[in-house]
């Protein structure tokens, strides 16, 4: 199939499936909570967004060399990509542990204020919780970057 002969696809898949599956031995070794949940999860260490368009970045340079139109636009979306992993998704993620944080605050409240039966005053309500951290730590990016050159760097050997 055409699509395996793709170096960069490959290096660059390779580098995004490799880093989420290393995430929990990483969190294991940080003493972190872990669980199968953390392959499918945003940040955490490493960056996957980072290794992934790093690894293409890498591997567009070994194909097509530092020159390459290529490069000039992976590099610039990678660039993008990992900004926003670690400011506006960050920002996100920051948010959305506030807001988890004050809805357990005004529960905690609500229950000093109130006698009523907790099944009777939720019945019908489904709490809600924002999720955690979206985005990725400076450090967390930085090791997506030395992860993304790595893979793809390895995956040049078959290629």
């Amino acid at each position: 199939m055409a699509i395996f002969e793709n170096y960069p696809l490959i290096a660059a898949f390779s580098a995004i499936i490799l880093s989420q599956l290393v995430k929990i031995p990483v969190a294991a070794l940080l003493k972190r909570p872990t669980s199968m949940a953390l392959v499918t999860s945003t940040g955490g260490m490493p960056s996957s967004h980072s290794a992934g368009v790093t690894a293409l970045i890498t591997s567009l340079i070994f194909e097509y060399g530092g020159q390459s139109p290529f490069v000039a636009i992976a590099f610039t979306f990678g660039v993008i990509v990992m900004f926003d992993s670690m400011g506006v998704r960050r920002q996100s993620g920051e948010h959305g542990i506030l807001i988890n944080s004050l809805i357990a605050d005004f529960k905690e409240l609500k229950d000093t204020f109130t006698h009523y039966n907790q099944k009777e005053l939720g019945a019908g309500q489904e709490e809600k919780q924002s999720r955690g951290y979206l985005g990725h730590k400076p450090i967390e990016v930085f090791f997506g970057i030395l992860s993304g050159i790595l893979i793809a760097v390895v995956v040049r050997q078959f290629y």
